[in-house]
């Protein structure tokens, strides 16, 4: 498919998710194929070691809009989400986990809020089926993530997001800023919604989210967004001539992070 011919990209970073990429791929297949519009799905295997390859590999002979990308090694999600983008063909980005939590199904209803008013919308978990410890953990990083960044995002690491493609087209991306992408996407001037979204029990596999270490990386990546934000270039400016001396008020473009 050539890069004019592709409406939609849905990217899926999968790590050991050898039982659900089957159904993920099948409910992709079962939800945009009778829609009618080019689309292609990009899974991007982080390294896998349960199989999860062979088994995207088979599915991709199986589905001509799939495509698997591989990491060479275990790189963490952001480096998946970021080689999906850097290989994505579509004119919007559909982003979803692997783990099938949430409904890739979801997506359309999503791309139908995209406006020239809007330019992302972010999928918010608001009833999520997890243990008590996991909602309660969730619910202190979300607290904490806006009261440090300033921001008002209700579930900024939900993975079910829609985005016009020059949200993060050319965007440099860092360790862990995968938690990130309403800021990141606001701080280049876009527009961006938070709308509810379901969500499901993992019905195959584990969780790879691990409440210790990770945390600690996380509050430190906050704090790299905290100073991100506070250090962005904001001013105005206007070329003067002969003809028009005056300074003008209109506000400068929002230079790419």
């Amino acid at each position: 498919m050539e890069s004019n011919t592709v409406k939609l990209s849905i990217i899926a970073p999968a790590f050991n998710e050898v039982d659900n990429v089957g159904p993920l791929v099948e409910r992709i297949s079962a939800v945009f194929t009778p829609l009618g519009f080019p689309f292609e799905a990009i899974i991007v295997d982080d390294c896998s070691t349960d199989g999860t390859r062979e088994k995207l590999l088979e599915l991709a002979r199986q589905y001509a809009f799939l495509r698997v990308i591989r990491l060479e090694k275990n790189s963490g999600q952001t480096a998946a989400m970021d080689a999906g983008f850097r290989n994505a063909r579509g004119e919007i980005w559909g982003t979803v986990d692997a783990d099938m939590q949430n409904d890739p199904g979801e997506i359309p209803r999503l791309m139908e809020m995209l406006s020239p008013e809007v330019d992302m919308v972010n999928g918010w978990r608001k009833k999520r089926s997890d243990n008590a410890l996991r909602l309660i953990q969730t619910r202190i990083a979300n607290g904490i993530r806006n009261w440090l960044s300033g921001e008002n995002i209700q579930d900024s690491a939900c993975s079910l997001k829609v985005y016009k493609r020059q949200c993060l087209d050319g965007l440099t991306l860092y360790k862990g800023m995968h938690r990130f992408f309403p800021t990141l996407v606001k701080m280049r001037g876009f527009k961006v919604i938070e709308v509810p979204v379901s969500h499901y029990p993992r019905a195959h596999g584990t969780t790879k989210y691990k409440f210790g270490s990770r945390v600690i990386r996380a509050f430190i990546d906050l704090l790299a967004v905290r100073w991100m934000k506070k250090r962005q270039l904001r001013y105005t400016c206007r070329e003067l001539t002969p003809a028009n001396p005056e300074v003008s008020t209109q506000p400068a473009t929002v230079p790419g992070v």
